[in-house]
């Protein structure tokens, strides 16, 4: 098994190499033997942070324990192109959510192009592209005339068409990183590029198709995360709720006016600051968060309530150590990572007219 690298994961007031390799060495103590992970042994898994995780372990060099996590997905997946919403443990047998959320299927776009760019395995990238092609198509049976994309599917099959930002913002992500997949495969997808057009042209100029959720710090800066909201709008839309969720010297908000500071939304603020040219302030919302970090196991606590000075909930979870790794290998010229946050080796050009 290659072992993982972190000389590039060193970043001043955040992490030292050691500190790199025990976080990278937690996320794998936590992944079972068939290559799920859950947010803790004991906990569940769901397919989003599942990724996210092995997107964490690719950016360490962590490359065949990242594999055996695309190939649980790729075992697991629905007949419909789906996943469920959680796992007990990652035990596939053991669904605790039978929803199946559309952000949650469609981010394994992200990861599969992600492991590519950071190995080059194309048996790997044939063997998932059925995985990603049913998850896409599963994903866009629930978009809406408007563009903005349905939250789930119920246990029983009904489309729930309400669309959150947040989520239908992963998922323009994700719809870029399916063109890319196809787009090396020499595949086109034009139905998929329409789609996700006029998923970015709802999310830029029709906040009134999504659910009012803008009391969570997600809501405030996925637009720019998922590529959707760029430039002078990314850079407004950031400077405006900045006083609102950013609590100097201890991270992001997770929703306001609550006193609770969350590590996960601190770094992915952290990234989408990276994405935006913004690294000097990217950099101190990554040493904001280090007080979450448990020294013994490397890992990072879900977040932090200040008014009562209390680590709340009492969870490590993987997909707060992985989104640290996402955001400090951006940082550190991760060639993939920055690739696919960044947008330089997903597809541009695909929005519709303004006048939709």
């Amino acid at each position: 098994m290659t072992a993982p690298r972190t000389e590039h994961l060193v970043l001043p007031g955040v992490l030292t190499e050691q500190q790199a390799r025990a976080t990278v060495a937690g996320l794998l103590a936590v992944q079972r033997a068939d290559g799920a992970i859950p947010w803790f042994r004991g906990h569940h898994l769901d397919p989003w942070d599942h990724t996210e995780a092995a997107m964490a372990l690719d950016a360490a060099g962590a490359h065949e324990a990242a594999a055996r996590a695309y190939e649980w997905l790729a075992r697991h997946q629905l007949p419909d192109g789906s996943w469920y919403a959680a796992y007990a443990d990652g035990e596939a047998e053991e669904p605790t959510d039978l929803g199946r959320e559309s952000n949650f299927t469609a981010y394994v776009a992200v990861g599969v192009w992600h492991h590519y760019l950071a190995t080059g395995d194309d048996a790997f990238l044939d063997r998932m592209w059925p995985v990603v092609v049913a998850a896409v198509e599963h994903v866009l049976a629930l978009q809406q005339p408007g563009g903005q994309i349905g939250w789930k599917r119920e246990a029983d099959g009904t489309a729930v068409t309400d669309a959150l930002l947040t989520g239908s913002s992963s998922i323009h992500q994700a719809l870029r990183c399916a063109l890319a997949i196809a787009e090396q495969r020499e595949e086109p997808q034009p139905d998929w590029e329409l789609a996700t057009g006029l998923l970015a042209h709802a999310i830029r100029r029709h906040p009134e198709r999504f659910l009012d959720k803008n009391r969570y710090s997600m809501d405030w800066y996925y637009p720019v995360l998922g590529g959707a909201v760029t430039g002078a709008e990314a850079k407004a839309r950031i400077d405006e709720g900045w006083d609102r969720f950013v609590v100097p010297k201890l991270g992001v908000r997770c929703v306001v006016p609550n006193p609770w500071v969350t590590g996960g939304e601190s770094c992915e603020l952290a990234l989408t600051l990276w994405v935006m040219g913004e690294s000097d302030r990217a950099l101190e919302i990554l040493q904001s968060v280090q007080h979450l970090r448990d020294a013994q196991s490397g890992l990072y606590w879900t977040g932090y309530v200040f008014e009562d000075e209390a680590i709340w909930p009492r969870e490590l979870t993987t997909w707060t150590a992985g989104s640290l790794l996402l955001a400090v290998a951006a940082l550190g010229g991760d060639e993939p990572t920055c690739a696919v946050f960044s947008g330089s080796r997903l597809p541009a050009g695909l929005d519709p007219p303004e006048c939709c």
